[in-house]
């Protein structure tokens, strides 16, 4: 099919684009709404309990038996793993990008069987817990009563009957944890009662086993001729409190009956008590929910606040649910943002294409192209299964300048048509057509080769490159479809030579045209002289030349590095560590005054906290946290409301608080990477030595690290400061006096670390019945002369004798990363450094002070970032090779296409020249518009050396060629740099949420191309020169010989 086809047939042209603008418009209503594609590895985690264990028994009797068992296991990157003295064990495996988490997850769960046997009988029998899971909380809720009404234990298991089985349901849920306990029947017993009656507390969980149990018994009149059948239907077991207090312990012959109330005093309790929760001061509790890998944030949130929005209708009076965190808050307004510069940038573009045509007709044209090509790449999107993300939009907010391009180059033709004379629009389009149409697709492929290659990088930077290349490339594509019917089809149709002279009076595009040529062509004139200036002084290109590469390569290793902007999210998050040993309580009052400290801060809305557990220590009694709800963007528009000034605040107030490490952070910009934004860092320990030796080691990498100017802070929540006993059992005293050691540790357990006897059920669930002392009677080691052991012959034994008790000090949490033991550090880099600098000051200090057999490794999103750092140099070679091989091809030559691709350095030392300027850091998103930098200047350079070839052929000489094609092609070229340097404007002056994205792509692009078309107008005429005249002298053109005789040949 020729082009003239559809210039003939304007109609069949104007369906073509209908069709991709209906099928974009249905691509759009389909696609998935979320901030960043999936690009985090999935992770499947592995959990466990070992009741009343401390960290180093569930280490050695779960963690090691499960991760040799895992380790290994199909397609893992690495694992972590956490022991602790609540006795909870957590394995997290980490896979390779694309791997599916439903078999990483069945492959785990395959692993664990074969360890079943080697692990503790109490494990096996509470399960072991697998899950897939995306690390990253899509949104936080909190329930609390503003009244004070309802205390925090009802709240929590009102929260785990009513709201989290409903949000479980939700498609897409993947995790829903409500912080705090179920409800328990408490069974305090008093050790001085046990001992006058003689009880042990393995007694009461036997009367618990006997008498509180469901039990099936049958039907009477069964198979028989009877009229009716009876179902004898058992009690079952008990839920009030009173039935607890009225089982039978003893009963003697003479009546006398004894019942549990008479040694225990029983309540309806929680089944753990490990957390505070408050939330604006008043009691409350925090509900945090996770997807599940490959959903959809977007949705599942809108479906999330639908269901608590009818949730909230029915709550009791005194009942408020807020949100205190949501990804779909910035991912709303920064995509609105967005939509808003792409606006700004098409009217911008539309304004640089009027003014250069001065006709309205013709930017029409163009001004369609844009829309056409940016609807139809939603279709593309759709088929390959991406989602509108942040990455597909700025493609397409950066695509804008591009895909003009095609449509500008067939108006400038036909109107260089009718400056020449021509006055019939349809004859002016055929022949104009004619003469660009080679070069149009040349440029389209060369500019969508770009994006080729990167798309092969794997890894999360190669989600990032490929998602935003092939985004580019479709609009490309489809606005060169265009740019071949719809164009040619209008221009033939509605555009008309300006009228000059002539006895009516001329109209204002007319006048405007006038006026406009004859200044362009006084700057034609000027540029005229300059090109010639150059070609008289090669040396003068070619030492610019020389600058521009050491300045590009002295930028890009100057210039920070990162893997995203850091966007200001909303929420704040503040970790409080306070002194190893510190009771709930104890830690309690010092959140309170970390609390009074940041309460009046004016750019908070909503706060929750809690004691008891933090999310980058862990849980733990000396643990708090607090999640802290900034007021909306709109609110938030002066300096000291950015969400650095408030961190800082917070430090800042918090600073006096002596008694606890605080640290504020906010969440990591891509979800499914860790916790915190900083870097993480584990120090392993190689050679099996000890953990203090490891600690010793780490403290000094810590403090080493404090000094680097790079780091803000680097903290390790890891301690061996908290105090324990060791207990020792006298086995030969025990021996001696007819008593079991086993029974001496089941008594202790039984009265202070508590048992799980039995199960009741209330409220339509199913909750457990816990034995243990009461409070006051296991305050400290005191407690024991109080506790009796049953000897063989049914004597009460006082349990101290048979004890040893040693005080020493251990650890809390016992963290292994790959199968060795490890101690997290956690960090951030100081302002005005970037994560990249951070990283790599790490590996500086790492390298000068570990000894042999301790060894580091990253974690989270820094292991990505200090994996990426080499790619980057990597894939802009790919690119350049890419366009010099499309080039040598096209032009036959090895030597032309060096004048294109000798351009592109200075563009690119103009982005990182830029970057540096504002002060920015070389992230996915400068390199992203890097590499279509690439692919534009690139395009643009041919315009000129195509046309300079063009000449040469046709007999000019090298120099004359050189000069016309640059005095033809200057419009040509402008109006291409300037359409995109308006079109990033927008950009590069955003502000509001999401601005540093913006900016980094903005900024980097406009630096580009600017710097870079002023080289280019006035560096590739002299280059194209040289190599013009290398290419005749080394490689002339070949005489073929003619068939009859042979004439030698010419290479």
């Amino acid at each position: 099919m020729k082009i003239r086809t559809f210039i003939d047939r304007p109609i069949l042209a104007s369906v073509i684009s209908v069709l991709i603008l209906l099928l974009g418009i249905i691509g759009l209503t389909q696609l998935p709404i979320e901030q960043f594609p999936e690009i985090a590895p999935p992770t499947v985690s592995v959990s466990a309990t070992y009741t009343g264990a401390n960290a180093e028994t569930v280490q050695k009797s779960v963690i090691v038996p499960l991760e040799e068992a895992i380790n290994g296991v199909e397609n893992m990157m690495y694992m972590t793993s956490t022991a602790s003295n609540s006795g909870s064990a957590r394995i997290t495996i980490y896979f390779r990008q694309g791997t599916d988490p439903d078999m990483a997850t069945v492959n785990v769960q395959n692993r664990i069987a074969t360890a079943q046997g080697l692990l503790p009988a109490e494990v096996t029998k509470s399960g072991i817990n697998v899950r897939k899971r995306q690390t990253s909380n899509i949104k936080q809720l909190a329930a609390y009563s503003p009244d004070d009404s309802f205390d925090r234990l009802f709240l929590t298991n009102y929260m785990k009957i009513n709201i989290e089985p409903r949000l479980s349901r939700i498609a897409g849920v993947g995790d829903v944890s409500v912080f705090g306990d179920d409800y328990a029947m408490r069974i305090w017993l008093d050790p001085n009662k046990m001992k006058k009656y003689g009880l042990m507390p393995s007694d009461i969980s036997t009367v618990l086993d006997e008498q509180n149990l469901e039990a099936p018994t049958g039907t009477l009149g069964a198979e028989s001729d009877n009229t009716f059948q009876y179902v004898l239907k058992y009690r079952g077991r008990y839920e009030q409190e009173v039935d607890y207090e009225n089982l039978v312990i003893k009963s003697l012959s003479n009546g006398e009956i004894l019942r549990l109330k008479d040694v225990a005093t029983i309540e309806l309790g929680a089944r753990g008590y490990n957390y505070i929760g408050e939330v604006n001061g008043h009691p409350g509790c925090n509900i945090m929910i996770a997807q599940t890998s490959g959903s959809n944030a977007n949705e599942i949130i809108e479906e999330i606040d639908r269901t608590i929005a009818e949730i909230s209708k029915t709550l009791p009076k005194g009942i408020k649910i807020v949100d205190l965190m949501s990804t779909k808050d910035f991912l709303d307004a920064s995509i609105k943002s967005v939509i808003k510069t792409l606006i700004e940038a098409i009217i911008l573009v539309v304004l640089v294409v009027y003014i250069f045509l001065q006709n309205m007709r013709s930017t029409f044209i163009p001004a369609l192209s844009i829309i056409v090509s940016l609807i139809g790449t939603f279709a593309f999107l759709s088929i390959v299964g991406f989602s509108l993300n942040m990455l597909t939009l700025f493609a397409l907010v950066l695509v804008i300048g591009t895909v003009v391009d095609d449509a500008i180059v067939v108006v400038e033709a036909v109107q260089a048509k009718f400056d020449e004379g021509y006055k019939s629009s349809y004859l002016a389009t055929i022949d104009a057509m004619d003469g660009i149409t080679s070069a149009l697709v040349t440029t389209t492929f060369v500019f969508m080769a770009v994006f080729i290659p990167v798309s092969f990088i794997g890894g999360t930077t190669g989600t990032f490159y490929t998602q935003f290349g092939l985004t580019m490339a479709a609009a490309v594509a489809i606005s060169l479809l265009n740019a071949l019917t719809l164009s040619p089809a209008l221009c033939a149709l509605i555009m008309t030579p300006h009228q000059t002279e002539g006895g009516n009076k001329m109209s204002f595009s007319s006048r405007f045209h006038v006026a406009f040529d004859t200044a362009f062509h006084r700057l034609v004139m000027k540029y005229k002289v300059a090109v010639l200036f150059m070609l008289k002084r090669k040396w003068l290109a070619a030492s610019l030349l020389v600058v521009a590469c050491a300045g590009l390569v002295i930028l890009m290793t100057t210039t920070k590095t990162g893997l995203v902007p850091k966007e200001d999210m909303g929420t704040v998050f503040v970790d409080v560590r306070t002194s190893p040993g510190n009771s709930l309580q104890e830690t309690k009052v010092i959140m309170d005054e970390v609390d009074s400290c940041i309460r009046s801060i004016p750019q908070i809305k909503y706060y929750s906290n809690v004691t008891g557990n933090s999310q980058l220590s862990g849980q733990g009694a000396c643990n708090g946290m607090f999640t802290i709800r900034l007021k909306d963007w709109d609110e938030r528009t002066q300096k000291e409301d950015a969400i650095d000034e408030i961190i800082d605040e917070i430090h800042r107030r918090t600073a006096a608080i002596s008694s606890a490490d605080i640290m504020a952070f906010t969440r990591p910009m891509i979800p499914g990477y860790g916790v915190s934004s900083g870097f993480e860092i584990y120090v392993q320990d190689q050679k099996g030595g000890t953990t203090a030796d490891l600690l010793k080691y780490t403290r000094q990498l810590i403090d080493a690290l404090n000094k680097r100017p790079e780091i803000a802070r680097a903290t390790t929540s890891f301690d061996t400061k908290f105090p324990q006993y060791l207990v020792e059992v006298d086995a030969a005293v025990c021996k001696r006096n007819g008593v079991s050691p086993s029974d001496v540790l089941n008594t202790l357990s039984g009265y202070i670390g508590g048992s799980y006897a039995s199960n009741m059920n209330r409220f339509s669930k199913l909750y457990r019945v816990m034995v243990q002392a009461s409070p006051e009677f296991r305050l400290d080691t005191k407690a024991l002369h109080n506790i009796y052991v049953r000897n063989s012959s049914g004597e009460m034994t006082p349990i101290n004798q048979y004890l040893k008790l040693t005080r020493i000090y251990g650890s809390e949490i016992l963290t292994r990363f790959n199968l060795f033991s490890a101690i997290q550090v956690n960090g951030t880099p100081a302002t005005g450094y970037s994560s990249g600098q951070a990283i790599q000051a790490v590996k500086e200090v790492a390298a000068q002070i570990l000894p042999t057999g301790y060894g580091y490794e990253f974690g989270g999103m820094s292991r990505e970032e200090s994996s990426t750092g080499n790619t980057t140099t990597l894939v802009f070679v790919i690119c350049v090779v890419f366009i010099y091989l499309i080039l040598c091809a096209l032009y036959e030559s090895l030597f032309v296409p060096m004048a294109v691709i000798l351009s592109v350095p200075f563009g690119l030392a103009g982005s990182f020249l830029f970057a540096k300027m504002f002060g920015l850091e070389n992230n996915i998103y400068l390199q992203t518009g890097l590499i279509m930098l690439i692919g534009l200047l690139s395009k643009t350079a041919i315009l000129l050396t195509e046309y300079a070839s063009e000449r040469r052929h046709h007999g000019m000489s090298i120099i004359q060629a050189a000069i016309s094609a640059a005095q033809v092609r200057l419009r040509p070229i402008l109006m291409t740099s300037l359409t995109m340097i308006f079109g990033m404007l927008p950009m590069m002056f955003s502000t509001g949420v999401g601005a540093n994205g913006n900016i980094s792509i903005g900024v980097g692009t406009v630096g580009g191309m600017l710097i870079g078309t002023i080289a280019l107008l006035f560096i590739v005429p002299p280059l194209f020169m040289v190599f013009q005249y290398l290419q005749e002298k080394l490689m002339p053109a070949r005489q073929l010989p003619q068939p009859e005789k042979e004439t030698n040949k010419g290479e």
